[in-house]
């Protein structure tokens, strides 16, 4: 019975640690808001893929899973990102934003962001717990995923993002 106190009581003691050590995202979410932020204001990474109607950047470790018209299914080991385009909408559009802020009733972040006639954005919604729906756009174009990293990411969409060009 003592071993068995013993060891219940390391366990605690050893969750209360672990989850010490991880700030959640309402903690996180001023400094993911800010990465994201920077992100969007710096300068577009060099597209090096595209489609019949768009040019944009991809990471070395993303891959081109599939394409149709206005999305193109990515693929980094396990995670999956849509990209989604609509070629009709502006940078400083808000038509895929606003679209996209009806699908959920409350969002636990709903960041937007503006610069130099761009208008672009952040959504996330905690699907269940330290699992959530990540969504970034600028004007006509939105990347979607889901994850339990949002803040890496949220930087990594948003640079992607913000490197998409119109043809």
């Amino acid at each position: 019975m003592i071993k068995f106190r013993r060891a219940f009581g390391l366990t605690l003691v050893g969750l209360f640690l672990l989850s010490a050590c991880s700030a959640s995202f309402s903690e996180q979410k001023a400094e993911i808001k800010k990465e994201v932020a920077s992100t969007f204001e710096s300068q577009p990474e060099k597209t090096n893929t595209s489609t019949k109607d768009i040019d944009y950047y991809l990471p070395a470790d993303v891959k081109v899973e599939k394409e149709s018209p206005n999305n193109v299914l990515l693929k980094d080991e396990s995670k999956t990102y849509i990209l989604f385009y609509n070629q009709h909408e502006k940078e400083d559009s808000k038509v895929v934003y606003n679209s996209t802020l009806k699908q959920q009733k409350e969002w636990d972040a709903n960041e937007t962001f503006t610069k130099d006639g761009k208008f672009g954005y952040m959504l996330v919604k905690e699907l269940k717990e330290n699992h959530f729906q990540l969504i970034v756009g600028i004007g006509g174009v939105k990347l979607t995923t889901e994850t339990e990293n949002v803040r890496e990411d949220a930087e990594a969409m948003m640079q992607i993002a913000n490197s998409v060009s119109i043809k």
